[in-house]
């Protein structure tokens, strides 16, 4: 449990790694309303996610085949409030607990699929859908999304 006795900025890489629950919810493609700056999360996700496993399928090179991909770390965390509720690192940015589906709590890989909170089989790739169709695709789906 050592999400509990350190800070995001002590924690070893693995450790680091280990919190990610694999719900791809940080891979749905946002869109931003050039007038009102508001985001509006899709039911699209980048193409590099395997939509069944929630896996990225190129994790190393992910940043320099995905322009758009962020780097999460404990120096930017605050520039990722768009982060998933349930996101483990914000969690633990906020100095909450792990929730109890997470695979570090049930000690099942995948429990965040099992107990329905990840994307798994309810999103599409991007590429998959003309771009200017993309406004059809935002979701209210996820209420833990802001």
């Amino acid at each position: 449990m050592f999400w509990k006795n350190k800070t995001l900025k002590q924690l070893t890489p693995e450790e680091w790694e280990s919190l990610c629950d694999g719900c791809a919810k940080c891979c749905l493609v946002r869109l931003e309303d050039p007038e009102t700056k508001e985001v509006a999360c899709t039911s699209l996700c980048c193409d590099l996610l395997d939509t069944n496993s929630c896996r990225c399928q190129d994790y190393k090179n992910r940043f320099q085949l995905v322009p758009g991909c962020v780097q999460l770390s404990a120096d930017n965390i605050e520039e990722f409030k768009w982060l998933p509720k349930t996101c483990s690192y914000r969690l633990i940015h906020e100095g909450k607990d792990l929730p109890s589906w997470h695979p570090l709590v049930t000690g099942q890989h995948d429990s965040t699929h099992t107990y329905q909170m990840s994307v798994k089989d309810k999103v599409k790739n991007h590429s998959e859908v003309p771009e200017e169709e993309w406004p059809n695709y935002i979701i209210q789906d996820y209420p833990d999304l802001n």
